[in-house]
């Protein structure tokens, strides 16, 4: 720390800046405390202007492919290729935090991914002087448990490797209660502080019911004709990287039996027309899009879309309904979506992968939790039955959420992030 008093920061996530909202809040809070903030990631989507121009915050874009060259041999050499890119990571962020940055009193690291960045910051934190927090998303083992065997080799190692280079960190932030649990009594970390994924600033409910349904970023994806002239289309949203924790499956059955069930009660429904919109991009979006343009659908519109930062928050202030298929790894993080959507006014239906779910979305109070295709469809039927009529299931939903008053990230990060890296700069000292 200085001698005025004022820190200096290293945020770092081994992932494209753009599309790490997390790592962007906490950077933008420590520069609000007064904290020159130096933010390290991989270049690739644009960061909000809030990040690009803050006077406090100076962005390191990584090459987004370490060794392109690579590529020609990920098929028939997978092993070697991956040691090869981690070996140039390493290197590359070795090189960036020892003499690109300024000397930081604290360095703060997205968990996962971890390999290398952990084992990297750990050694870096200790030549500079600075105190290491690690940030746990979810685990990165379990992440890679989703490609591999859970009881490959590489599996157990990757967990070796989280589990005891994160017992020498200074301290740790979390996302959950379970995963609080679990960082302490199975792997033995001290201290985690839980700091819960909430809405920014820009995510806030609208201010008037006719702007939902119409959102000017997506508008032009979406043909004007519709089979029911009575109501206004209703506006779905869902936003996701395109990994394989994310059952996309799903949700394409569930509108099938949607579409399916309101055609054959067409002659007295007055079921409105559906527009879907996924945002985001990720590996298996093509796939994805190929298996939407196949479908044939009366009723039912599904888009897929890659927003502006800026465009983002818009949409889901605009839309009527979240959907959330996120299939936690660990069973025990919890999808920043759902704390934007409630944040935006926006009731939630979210595929159920367990108890810690429970921890942000209550069933029946601010969303519903469902276990299968068949289930969501129902519950689609049943929200929109008599759509836009104000008494419906669904306004009695948004109501709820507009009664819990729950806290924004600011209000989060200073009671709970903020006291934990604190402690973590003392403990260092």
């Amino acid at each position: 720390m200085s001698g005025d008093g004022r820190i200096n920061a290293t945020v770092v996530v081994l992932g494209d800046l753009g599309r790490s909202p997390r790592m962007q809040y906490h950077a933008r809070s420590l520069a609000d405390v007064g904290a020159e903030v130096d933010l390290v990631g991989y270049a690739g989507s644009d960061l909000p202007e809030s990040i690009a121009r803050h006077p406090k915050i100076r962005c390191h874009r990584l090459p987004p492919r370490p060794v392109r060259a690579l590529e020609l041999f990920a098929t028939s050499l997978p092993g070697v290729v991956s040691l090869i890119r981690i070996a140039f990571q390493a290197m590359k962020l070795f090189r960036l935090l020892l003499f690109g940055v300024r000397r930081p009193d604290v360095m703060l690291l997205q968990n996962p991914p971890g390999i290398p960045a952990l084992g990297v910051m750990l050694i870096c934190a200790r030549l500079r002087s600075a105190s290491l927090v690690v940030d746990w998303h979810n685990f990165g083992y379990t992440v890679l448990a989703l490609k591999v065997p859970r009881g490959s080799w590489r599996v157990r190692l990757t967990r070796w490797y989280e589990q005891t280079l994160g017992q020498h960190a200074d301290g740790h932030l979390c996302v959950s209660r379970a995963m609080q649990k679990e960082l302490q009594e199975g792997w033995g970390l001290r201290g985690v502080a839980v700091v819960y994924d909430r809405p920014a600033a820009p995510f806030i409910p609208p201010r008037s019911e006719e702007l939902r349904g119409t959102c000017p970023a997506v508008a032009n994806l979406f043909t004007k004709n519709g089979h029911n002239a009575t109501h206004r289309p209703a506006l779905l949203v869902t936003s996701t990287s395109w990994t394989p924790d994310e059952d996309f499956d799903l949700l394409l059955d569930a509108l099938s039996r949607v579409d399916a069930a309101v055609a054959r009660l067409e002659a007295c429904s007055t079921f409105p027309d559906l527009r879907v919109v996924i945002t985001g991009d990720g590996a298996l979006r093509r796939f994805y899009e190929e298996k939407i343009a196949a479908m044939q659908l009366r009723r039912i519109q599904i888009r897929t879309a890659w927003l502006a930062p800026e465009d983002y928050p818009l949409l889901l202030r605009s839309a009527d309904l979240g959907l959330c298929f996120h299939r936690s790894s660990s069973g025990l993080d919890l999808p920043m979506k759902v704390a934007d959507m409630l944040g935006s006014g926006l009731p939630v239906l979210a595929v159920d992968y367990g108890p810690c779910l429970a921890e942000r979305l209550r069933h029946g109070d601010n969303g519903l939790i469902f276990s299968n295709a068949a289930e969501l469809a129902e519950q689609l039927l049943e929200l929109f039955k008599d759509f836009p009529e104000p008494a419906h299931a669904l306004e009695s939903l948004r109501r709820n959420i507009a009664r819990s008053d729950e806290p924004r990230w600011d209000d989060e990060w200073r009671a709970c992030a903020w006291p934990a890296l604190r402690r973590s700069l003392n403990r260092h000292e």
